[in-house]
């Protein structure tokens, strides 16, 4: 009898040993599958633009060949794409965190009012401060985009039942409607602001260099080393605060620092592309569909798949109205607003 209970409790660990290898392997290949699908969209992004360019002129322009049309308009594509990835994959982060964080899976950062937050911010420091630079922009984003993140979750928590994913939608798309009201009433006051604020509103990676991707990177970089430190205790967020709390997690430090990352995140892509929407709605969930819901995995690969989104939608932003382009910011609403709609469809998706 002993010998029969070894031999089964042996059996049921080494099961469940292979399966979390197998999980481990399915999961990185995935990984591996989605960074190289990044890297063709990347090259095509540089190929593709109001003309098409031969690879002679592609592979000089990467050498840093500038000689002619066609390696200039190549040199400038390179940093718009680079902005591009980065820009898609904090918002990828970012909504993966405050979808953790709020356990709502509705939670974007402009479904929650989060990017018109820190558009308000840089709108206001336009027309009343004289800013004119993304260095400029880059703090007041981040302080708007923080300030907007308290007010929804603290709307969103008044009642019965605390802060539900329902509520915390609906405080964020009335924050967001309001706040873009602040925004057209400072713009019908500043008629010469009115086409850079426009332009910067919509959202897009078409004015993206170096100088910009060098200014956010720390910011980035910082806010995305946040929320994967705080991957583990998002973790047992979504098992629920009071068994977080019984496991020993720290529930209200996990939740802060998290935010916090999710915030600069989310502050220092505005502040260089404008807000863009949707971007951190539908690459979570397409992500927990290939990974599972572990925000050790989730975070990275919701990173990886954000870039690809925003540079595709970028792509097809220059193909579909040439020799003009739509913005991504325009593409990403038309590809995630179907999506959000389906979201709200499924009654059984009211947590995480």
């Amino acid at each position: 009898m002993t010998s029969t209970t070894s031999t089964t409790s042996t059996t049921t660990v080494e099961t469940t040993a292979e399966r979390l290898r197998r999980s481990t392997t399915l999961r990185t290949l995935w990984l591996v599958v989605a960074v190289v699908v990044l890297l063709v969209v990347m090259a095509v992004s540089t190929a593709v633009g109001s003309r098409d360019v031969g690879l002679a002129d592609i592979l000089a322009a990467y050498g840093g060949s500038t000689d002619g049309f066609d390696q200039a308009s190549v040199a400038k594509r390179i940093p718009r794409t680079v902005l591009a990835v980065v820009a898609g994959a904090a918002l990828g982060v970012t909504g993966a965190v405050m979808q953790g964080v709020t356990r709502n899976p509705l939670a974007d950062p402009g479904i929650l009012g989060v990017n018109t937050g820190a558009a308000l911010a840089v709108v206001m420091g336009m027309a009343f401060l004289g800013l004119t630079t993304t260095n400029q922009y880059i703090w007041l984003a981040m302080t708007g985009a923080a300030v907007t993140a308290v007010v929804v979750y603290v709307i969103g928590s008044l009642g019965h039942g605390g802060a539900t994913p329902l509520k915390l939608a609906l405080a964020g798309s009335a924050t967001a409607a309001a706040l873009t009201s602040f925004i057209s009433a400072i713009m019908l006051t500043r008629a010469d602001l009115v086409d850079l604020a426009r332009d910067w509103q919509i959202g897009g990676v078409g004015g993206g260099t170096w100088d910009s991707i060098r200014l956010v990177a720390p910011f980035l970089v910082v806010g995305f080393l946040i929320c994967l430190l705080s991957a583990r205790g998002l973790n047992s967020l979504a098992l629920g605060d009071e068994l977080a709390a019984g496991l020993g997690e720290r529930v209200a430090l996990t939740r802060a620092c998290a935010a916090l990352g999710a915030v600069i995140l989310c502050g220092a892509v505005t502040a260089v592309t404008g807000p863009i929407g949707f971007v951190g709605l539908v690459v979570p969930h397409a992500c927990r569909l290939l990974v599972g819901v572990d925000h050790r995995w989730l975070i990275p690969f919701a990173a990886v798949s954000g870039a690809v989104l925003l540079v595709a939608a970028d792509i097809l932003g220059r193909i579909v109205a040439r020799p003009s382009e739509l913005e991504v910011g325009i593409l990403t609403a038309l590809i995630g607003a179907p999506v959000f709609i389906a979201i709200v469809r499924r009654q059984k998706v009211r947590a995480l």
